[in-house]
């Protein structure tokens, strides 16, 4: 029963948050975005680290108080249910942190004015080296790189 119960929070947290340049929020379907053509001067592998909203270790106190008040007599099961409790809120804040945590990676760009920024995403469909052509696409204070299409000019 823990154990099942441990598995679905880990799902449904992990379903709750991505740095993914491939998934788009809803409320930025539809909405006008800034362009910005860059070049890659470099990328590299990073760790986004893992959020605590609380959720993990409310479901793992009600998981622990409920498994620990089922032990003993009356009085026992007060006080082991208070530890479980205790130790499933820490557990699940714990089992939170990790399912949310992401591999990601930084790519520093070079702009066409030659400012310098980085930007942290996950890793999508697409790879980059120093030197490919990207475009940086801002929606709602939020940025991404994609790999710059090239358009043939029109006669």
């Amino acid at each position: 029963m823990k154990t099942l119960l441990t598995a679905g929070l880990v799902l449904a947290l992990a379903a709750c948050s991505t740095t993914s340049p491939d998934v788009i929020k809803r409320g930025d379907a539809q909405r006008l975005s800034t362009v910005q053509d860059a070049v890659v001067i470099n990328v590299r592998p990073v760790v986004v680290e893992g959020s605590q909203s609380g959720i993990g270790g409310t479901a793992g106190a009600v998981a622990g108080g409920v498994a620990g008040s089922s032990v003993g007599g009356r009085r026992e099961a007060v006080v082991v249910g208070v530890l479980g409790a205790v130790a499933g809120a820490v557990v699940g804040n714990a089992v939170e942190r990790g399912a949310t945590r992401e591999q990601a990676i930084e790519i520093m760009v070079q702009m066409r004015n030659g400012e310098r920024r980085a930007i942290v995403q996950a890793q999508g469909n697409e790879s980059f080296q120093p030197g490919d052509q990207v475009v940086l696409i801002s929606t709602g204070g939020t940025t991404r790189v994609t790999r710059a299409q090239s358009v043939a000019p029109r006669s």
